[in-house]
């Protein structure tokens, strides 16, 4: 499996980004995708995950409302759409998957393969 991430970038406080995963190596639909994100001097946190088939997702409190996440297995890409964005959002935005199970894993240790991350940079 490898993830490559991109549509970072810096925005204004309330503003949108749209980030975008490719996955090659391996049929898309197999795996749960989850993003998590990564600020300086804090640990990784959970955002959001979608089963393989995108039926089901989950997202932190945090951003809950504000992003969504969703998937074309067609083109093997998932996305996250950040909406109403707040300099809190600024991190490192990484793809993760795990291959697909009965459950959507909010914990990293879940998931197998990362990507190499996306910048998101929010000023107020």
């Amino acid at each position: 499996v490898r993830l490559v991430e991109s549509g970072g970038g810096l925005v204004e406080s309330g503003g949108s980004l749209n980030l975008s995963c490719v996955i090659s190596g391996v049929t898309s639909s197999r795996y749960d995708m989850a993003w998590f994100r990564r600020a300086p001097g804090k640990e990784g946190e959970f955002v959001a995950a979608s089963s393989g088939s995108g039926e089901n997702t989950a997202y932190s409190d945090s951003v809950k409302g504000r992003f969504t996440i969703s998937r074309d297995n067609a083109k093997q890409m998932v996305h996250l759409q950040m909406n109403d964005l707040e300099p809190d959002d600024t991190a490192k935005y990484v793809c993760a998957s795990n291959l697909r199970s009965a459950h959507i894993y909010r914990h990293q240790k879940y998931y197998t393969t990362w990507g190499q991350g996306t910048q998101v940079t929010v000023s107020s």
